[in-house]
């Protein structure tokens, strides 16, 4: 019998804010435990929160990125829970007022594009950590991310698969980043995923939900979903009942494993906080922040293909992050617009294999914007050949001068002009022709690969520096 999969997505993103939700102690990963725990954080009697406006500017532009009502009013509530690494013993968050509601993200599959929609975006503070390793059977505690700034985005039940799902992380990762919210650091934990899955017959309302906690890897994600889809429905085939529970993910089993069962909203016992007043965000606020906002991704890419005349894939593809956009504008409106298609290749395919071989971002590429653009011109003008472009490509990525002028330096040391003087051309296409009488005669008689043969023939002559087209062109006329 067919089953559908439904699923959403809970999501932590780590606002990129110098200093945590309520208290001015700093975010910085890395440090030694415990030591940016201020008083507030650590839950001191008589202490006393006070929002942070950084924090509160970014969930606005977060809003205002996906078409998202922002609340004019909303209101901080305690989450009441107990956990060693939660020192007041409740967690300030947003329950019945969020600060962002609605929105919708659009994602891109093998089926083609889907609207996600975000049922809303809230702030609230992180725990601390839990740390198990080293302590003799011990738990020692670590207060530095206590007070952390989150933006906790939830989706409604919209996913089908696990593809969906990853598609949609991966889009809301994206957004993130663009937008300068969040640095996307999954192995920091400044992104993380909690997913939840349930099953049903087609046609059937919803079935009971696993929510799958702290999901920091999409990989790992596509493998939890998978396989609690996978459990949940052999679970009723067997004749079984799902629990609503809370479950983490082992990626050494590649199963998952019951954690806790899931609490209802009810059971956190949620209340205002008596310690901050209402969120009250004007008008102003918001359009201040609107007009600072960088263009968004679709919106970019939609003009990529307007402006420059490419291709759908190659504007998404351009369009994964903003400094990758701008990068490619940079070296596009220098190069010239009809040359743009050439940068653009040039991005997704050297360009892309060389970060992803040294597993850097292109913000720390050794090869500027400029240069990419005098090298895209110096193969278009006929003055290096594609092959010997690449070879210029990878010296100028070692030697990391980022001067325009080194590229064509390097054509010169490297001795890769070609000739394209029609003169020397000539000669070398005689002096060819006269040496293979025999392939001249087959190709007269009509076999067309006596041509290529006879092109082979010149460039290795000219020791692969002859203009292929001006190659081509002459021997056609000769023979």
């Amino acid at each position: 019998m067919n089953w559908e999969i439904v699923i959403g997505l809970e999501t932590h993103a780590q606002l990129s804010t110098a200093s945590k939700m309520f208290s001015g102690a700093s975010t910085a990963f890395g440090a030694a435990p415990n030591v940016n725990a201020s008083a507030i954080d650590l839950a001191f009697p008589g202490v006393l929160p006070v929002a942070n406006r950084g924090a509160v500017e970014r969930a606005i532009r977060f809003g205002l990125a996906v078409g998202a009502t922002v609340n004019t009013t909303s209101r901080f509530d305690r989450k009441n829970y107990f956990y060693p690494d939660l020192p007041h013993g409740y967690q300030i968050s947003q329950f019945e007022q969020p600060v962002v509601q609605g929105g919708e993200l659009t994602i891109t599959t093998s089926a083609g594009q889907k609207r996600v929609r975000l049922a809303r975006a809230h702030l609230e503070e992180d725990a601390g950590k839990s740390l198990h390793e080293d302590f003799h059977g011990m738990t020692g505690i670590d207060l530095n991310r206590a007070g952390t700034p989150l933006l906790e985005i939830v989706t409604e039940p919209d996913m089908a698969s696990a593809e969906e799902a990853i598609a949609y992380a991966k889009a809301l990762h994206a957004l993130v980043r663009w937008i300068g919210i969040c640095d996307g650091n999954m192995q920091e934990g400044s992104f993380r995923c909690d997913a939840n899955v349930s099953v049903r017959r087609p046609g059937e309302p919803l079935g009971t939900r696993c929510e799958i906690k702290n999901l920091n890897s999409f990989r790992f994600m596509e493998k939890a979903i998978e396989y609690e889809a996978r459990r949940q429905i052999e679970l009723i085939e067997d004749g079984g009942k799902v629990v609503q529970e809370t479950r983490l993910f082992d990626p050494d089993t590649g199963e998952t494993r019951a954690m806790r069962s899931k609490e209802d909203a009810h059971d956190y016992r949620y209340f205002p906080d008596p310690n901050l007043p209402p969120l009250v965000i004007g008008e102003d606020w918001i359009a201040r922040v609107k007009s600072e906002m960088p263009e968004l991704p679709m919106a970019m890419a939609a003009r990529f293909i307007n402006d420059y005349a490419l291709p759908e894939y190659d504007a998404g593809q351009l369009t994964t992050s903003l400094d990758f956009a701008r990068y490619f504008e940079t070296a596009a409106d220098i190069a010239g617009k009809t040359n743009a298609k050439i940068v653009a290749n040039w991005m997704l395919g050297e360009l892309s294999a060389a970060l992803n071989r040294h597993e850097i971002d292109i913000e720390n590429a050794p090869i500027a914007p400029e240069q990419l653009a005098a090298l895209v011109t110096r193969v278009q003008d006929g003055t290096v050949s594609n092959k010997g472009g690449k070879e210029v490509f990878e010296v100028l990525w070692q030697g990391g001068d980022r001067d325009v002028a080194a590229v064509d330096r390097v054509i010169a040391e490297r001795g890769l002009q070609q000739i394209s003087d029609t003169g020397a051309l000539e000669t070398i296409v005689d002096e060819v022709l006269a040496q293979h009488p025999a392939i001249v005669a087959e190709f007269r008689a009509g076999k067309e690969k006596a041509f290529n043969s006879l092109v082979g023939q010149i460039m290795k002559a000219s020791r692969g520096k002859a203009n292929p087209a001006q190659v081509n062109a002459l021997l056609k006329k000769k023979l």
